[in-house]
């Protein structure tokens, strides 16, 4: 008799944990790996064919040093609704002779991942001339500048400026003639953007949105990003004048971990 309480005791717990874990589903999920791109992601140039890409993380221009993990070539990745969204900001762009230059968006679990390694280990300063010039290596994580989740894996965040057309030159990263990022305009990599105070990626204070010590032009051009991309739909990060998250994105807890091929 007892065991056939116990056995109908654990039937109602399996069957009381299997409807909370559908009530209260798990805050965050990582999508299956080695699969491909939803339907509800698109490449950017299918949608806006005349924006300006210059994708770091598939190249050696970018705070490893190296190709990141998961970018298996330079196509340009986000849901459809970023895109949209995206494609708004260029119309108006385009009206003064301006385009948008994207330097990220999806952005796998998997190149996140390569970001903490590369972040514990200590020894790998390749580019922090160029990168993090003022900041120690083992400050990274206590700083905010590298964590193990990115909303860029979810779909709905960009890395971007604006640049003018025709695009000015830029010259091919040369990892051993590094500038300071935070340097003026005329000393740091001659990124073709018009002048943000920073380079991309940038970890340093310049880099905050709202910095005071930048100059009018430079506040001016972050002002005018910012205003375009809320006006559609985006939310800036306060540290990072380049980054912004379209606010009512369609995957707010799934961080996807599909490879950029």
């Amino acid at each position: 008799m007892i065991e056939k309480y116990l056995k109908s005791y654990l039937f109602l717990f399996v069957q009381i944990l299997l409807i909370g874990s559908s009530i209260f589903p798990s805050c965050s999920s990582i999508s299956q790996t080695n699969f491909s791109a939803p339907n509800e992601f698109v490449e950017i140039t299918n949608v806006i064919p005349d924006i300006i890409l210059d994708l770091r993380y598939s190249t050696n221009h970018n705070f490893l040093g190296v190709p990141v993990d998961g970018y298996e070539t330079d196509k340009c990745l986000m849901t459809k609704e970023a895109a949209e969204a995206l494609l708004k900001v260029q119309e108006e762009l385009k009206k003064f002779s301006l385009s948008l230059k994207i330097y990220d968006a999806f952005r796998p679990q998997r190149a996140v991942d390569h970001f903490v390694r590369w972040a514990k280990d200590l020894n790998d300063t390749l580019t922090k001339k160029e990168f993090y010039p003022t900041v120690n290596k083992d400050r990274l994580f206590i700083d905010g500048y590298i964590a193990e989740k990115s909303g860029h894996s979810r779909g709905s965040t960009v890395d971007l400026t604006i640049v003018s057309i025709p695009p000015p030159f830029q010259p091919k990263f040369d990892i051993e003639k590094q500038c300071k990022c935070y340097e003026s305009a005329e000393k740091r990599f001659k990124d073709n953007s018009i002048d943000m105070g920073t380079g991309f990626d940038c970890f340093h204070p310049l880099s905050h949105t709202e910095n005071k010590e930048l100059s009018a032009q430079q506040r001016a051009n972050r002002m005018l990003l910012r205003t375009l991309m809320e006006k559609y739909g985006f939310r800036n990060l306060a540290e990072e004048w380049w980054h912004f998250t379209l606010r009512n994105e369609p995957f707010p807890n799934t961080y996807f971990d599909f490879e950029i091929r």
